[in-house]
């Protein structure tokens, strides 16, 4: 080979590797851009499980939905209210009273009761979290002590469920089937749900569509909400709710809310009347005790002082031109027979009254973090407590010895 061709390779051989490095750089940001995007859509549709056996794996936001109703549906049930009504009937008769009085035999329509007809009057949803039938759903859903209660499972099947126990304070009650084998719910936790995390409600919406599903976020925490029962006509004060946009509707409540590992994290409990989506859950934290009571007790025991309260803010000081911005005020309800503070009651025994404010419990001040409902469900049955209130324009300090709630 001569000097000429030598050169003559050298220069193709340099010439292709600067092609090969140029091209191959070219091709490597098109493909860390293409990748990038690739990324971003799975990160933006998608998100990453862990299976539990270290297996980790990508799923779409929508598999992980259908997955979780999947997962939670065959546990969920619909709560049927029946109840013995008079039974009207039809016919045409004297407006006179008197058929003797009647002289041209005048008819017009008329209306008898004819003996009783048991009717469905109302209906709710449950979740069931014992093999051997216990359900969860709310008091108001099973408040009315002479209806029949009907649980309707998801595959049709009837059964007569009884009342177990019930919880005014967080709006809970537990009823009881005679099955066993059943399917049920995992209870997750509420203490650590973020804003803005999708969530799943199921419920027998409207008392007619059972096991319907909507989907939504958790558009707030710590919610202080006035809830009232269009069965009972009864209102209660909660505290500490989750707020969601997921769809409840009349019918829903009782019904769990989910997250995307089909874990139960709220129980759906009521919704604003006259707006788009603002309903809210009970966390499911808050009822894990008096669950266990009833697993080892056979009812709800926990600590109960008696009374009805309205947290006092900047706002409501105010409004009613009060001397702190903070507190509990003791107040009644709505009804005549809702009663300040209930008589008989830890709180009566020491001589709280109407218009105090309880200002600490040992030391912590009631305020919207600190509701007085917080604080009291933390202390023991039995255990004597130190109340700061200001009453009739004096502030003192006395001991309340707290009692069972289930006496």
């Amino acid at each position: 080979m001569d000097l000429n061709n030598k050169k003559s390779i050298t220069i193709l051989i340099i010439a292709c590797f600067i092609i090969s490095t140029v091209f191959g750089a070219a091709f490597g940001v098109a493909g860390g851009i293409v990748g990038g995007r690739l990324l971003a859509n799975i990160s933006s549709e998608n998100q990453i499980m862990d299976s539990g056996d270290g297996i980790i794996k990508i799923v779409s936001e929508e598999s992980a939905i259908t997955e979780a109703v999947e997962k939670v549906s065959p546990a969920v049930v619909s709560i049927i209210v029946s109840k013995d009504l008079p039974k009207i009937e039809q016919y045409w008769g004297s407006p006179f009273g008197d058929e003797d009085n009647n002289f041209f035999n005048f008819r017009v329509p008329m209306q008898r009761q004819n003996g009783t007809e048991k009717k469905e009057i109302g209906g709710g949803t449950g979740f069931i979290i014992s093999t051997d039938g216990m359900i969860v759903t709310n008091k108001h859903v099973v408040s009315d002590q002479e209806a029949e209660y009907t649980v309707l499972m998801n595959d049709g099947t009837k059964y007569e469920a009884s009342i177990l126990a019930q919880d005014d304070t967080n709006d809970l009650a537990v009823i009881k089937i005679d099955e066993k084998d059943l399917p049920i719910v995992e209870l997750g936790e509420s203490s650590n749900i973020k804003i803005g995390q999708s969530v799943i409600a199921i419920g027998n919406a409207l008392g007619e569509f059972r096991n319907t599903v909507s989907v939504g976020v958790v558009s707030g925490l710590s919610r202080s909400i006035t809830a009232g029962s269009g069965m009972s006509g009864q209102t209660e004060q909660l505290t500490g709710v989750i707020q969601t946009d997921a769809a409840i509707n009349p019918g829903n409540s009782g019904g769990p809310l989910v997250n995307l590992q089909g874990q139960v994290i709220g129980i759906n409990t009521a919704i604003v009347a006259n707006a788009q989506n603002i309903g809210f859950a009970i966390p499911i934290d808050d009822i894990k005790g008096s669950i266990e009571s009833i697993n080892k007790y056979g009812k709800i025991r926990k600590p109960y002082l008696g009374v009805r309260y309205v947290m006092i803010n900047g706002s409501m000081q105010s409004k009613n031109n009060l001397p702190v911005d903070h507190g509990a005020l003791i107040a009644r309800g709505e009804s005549i027979e809702d009663l300040a503070v209930v008589p008989g009651s830890p709180a009566d025994k020491v001589d709280i009254r109407e218009n105090d404010i309880i200002l600490e419990i040992d030391g912590i001040e009631l305020n919207q973090e600190n509701t007085l409902a917080d604080i009291i469900k933390k202390q023991k049955i039995g255990e004597k407590v130190k109340f700061k209130i200001l009453s009739r324009g004096e502030t003192k300090e006395i001991a309340v010895t707290l009692e069972d709630y289930s006496s």
